[in-house]
Order: C-alpha cells, then structure tokens, then sequence
C-alpha cells in the first residue's frame, strides 16, 4: 500500500515545484542561510499540496483512467491503493501543507490555500472548460512563484510572473496538443472534443514567441543589468530557445508517454539544457 500511496504522489512531478525556489536564485538569496531554509519549506509545503491533488484528481478521474492505456496503471486506479486510504492522505497532506504555511506567514497560506481551492474548482468544474482549463495550470504555476517570493518576503517581479503565466500556459497548451494526437484522447479526456487542432496550433506558436520574447527583453533590460551588474544574463537566451523549440518537438511527437511535459523529464537534451541553463543564470548573477 506505501509504495502505491508514493507512486500517486507522484514525487517526480515536484520539480515543477522549482518555481518555488526561483524568487530565491532571482532576488540574489543563495548563500543567505536563513532566506535559502525558508525556501525550502516553501518548496516542502507546496510539494505535499501538489500530490493532494494529484490524489484528488485520480480519486475523481478513477473511471476513465481505468479506460485510458496508460493512466490505468496508476495506483487507485489498479487497485493498488485503497480509495478510502488515498481520501485520508489527500486530507492529510493538505492539512500539513496549509499548517505548515502559516509558519512563513499569512501570505504563504493564502497562496498554498487559493492553490487548493483552484485545483478543486479544476479537477471538478474547469477542466471540462477548453482553455480555461490551461489557464488553470497557468494560474496554478503563478501561484508557486507568489508563494516563493511571500516566504521570502520580497516583491514578486513582473518579469518573473509575466515569463511565469506565458511559459506555464505554453506548456499546457502543449500538453493538450500531444493528448489530442493520440487515438483514444477524446475518450479518455472528453474536453479535448472542444478543441481545434488549428487554434491549438496557433497558441502554442505564440505563447512559443512571447515567452522567448519577453525573457530576451527581460535580460537586456537596464534595470535587470543594473540589479545584478552585469550585462550577460542575455548570454542565457540560447538555452531558452533551445527549451523551447526541444519542446515543442516533443509536443509533435507520439510518445507512451501520459504528456510531453512528462517526456521531456526524461528527454536527455532538454534535460541538459535545463541545467546547462540553471548554471549559466547562477554564474551570471553570483559569480560574474
């Protein structure tokens, strides 16, 4: 029963979680002790309320991922796990997270609590909504980031939340599109029959251009060279297109993979341009 209870977590899906952690690389935070332990329980708190409603969704989408080829593996869906048993730990791990906001600060609280709130308002009422159903997912990814920057107690930066909304919503709409090209999409994700391939195809070219677009004026921008004192920040917009374009290639293509944002967790050059990334954005800002 533990290790099914582990497994509908879904652990590996807590690195979306990171954006948690970014207000701290991004306000200058690493090397400061206390800032850097705050944002860790941030990242713990939002981590245990994010596999609440993994187990919220998959205790309300029972049925059809029994139906679904792949997602009929999962935990409560196999039998695995006990559906009374993944209630208790849906209320449990959302209780911990909540109890544990209110350590950092009402703030922290309010946006862990707003998390919950959207997704249950998600999982039983706006995933049937296309698009809203993406700007859910986007909505929920803005609200890591305002949980990271409340625990730190420093203003969130319009860059960080507009770059935030506009990649999260690029995924999604990517997701949505590598759902659509499967055979048994609309019978297993009945939304998707809302859908236009074409607009989909349209959006995710866009938010493509406005999330590259807007971190390329993000890094040239005086004020951003001014608060980190150095100009090569831009130096990092190679490794953003290059996520970007490895992306969508992977949105094109049909994997066994649930979604490309799960492919792309084990796709070894994404995964190495992240780094190779997330290396270059601390070289710049604390060691140039």
């Amino acid at each position: 029963m533990l290790p099914g209870l582990l497994k509908a977590m879904r652990p590996h899906q807590w690195v979306k979680n990171l954006f948690v952690v970014a207000p701290l690389v991004f306000a200058k935070g690493l090397g400061d002790v206390h800032l850097m332990v705050r944002s860790a329980i941030a990242f713990g708190l939002f981590s245990f309320a994010a596999s609440a409603v993994y187990l919220l969704n998959d205790l309300a989408d029972v049925e059809a991922d029994r139906a679904h080829p792949v997602k009929k593996n999962r935990p409560i869906a196999s039998g695995a796990l006990p559906e009374r048993t993944a209630r208790i730990a849906t209320a449990v791990l959302a209780l911990i997270a909540c109890g544990g906001a209110l350590f950092l600060g009402w703030k922290v609280l309010a946006a862990i609590g707003a998390y919950l709130v959207l997704q249950i308002a998600y999982t039983f009422k706006l995933k049937q909504v296309p698009y809203v159903d993406v700007l859910c997912i986007a909505a929920g990814f803005e609200l890591r980031v305002l949980s990271g920057t409340f625990a730190l107690d420093v203003p969130p930066t319009v860059y960080l939340l507009v770059v935030t909304f506009l990649l999260s919503t690029f995924l999604g709409f990517g997701k949505r599109m590598h759902e659509l090209q499967a055979k048994s999409a609309k019978k297993t994700r009945s939304v998707l029959s809302k859908y236009s391939a074409k607009t989909l195809t349209v959006l995710l070219q866009l938010t493509a251009l406005a999330t590259t677009g807007t971190y390329v004026v993000y890094t040239l921008d005086p004020h951003t060279r001014a608060f980190f004192g150095t100009d090569y920040l831009a130096a990092t917009i190679v490794f953003t297109e290059f996520g970007v374009i490895r992306f969508m290639d992977l949105v094109r293509n049909k994997s066994d993979a649930d979604s490309p944002t799960e492919q792309m967790l084990r796709d070894w050059p994404f995964l190495t341009n992240l780094v190779l990334w997330a290396i270059a954005v601390v070289v710049v800002i604390y060691v140039s």
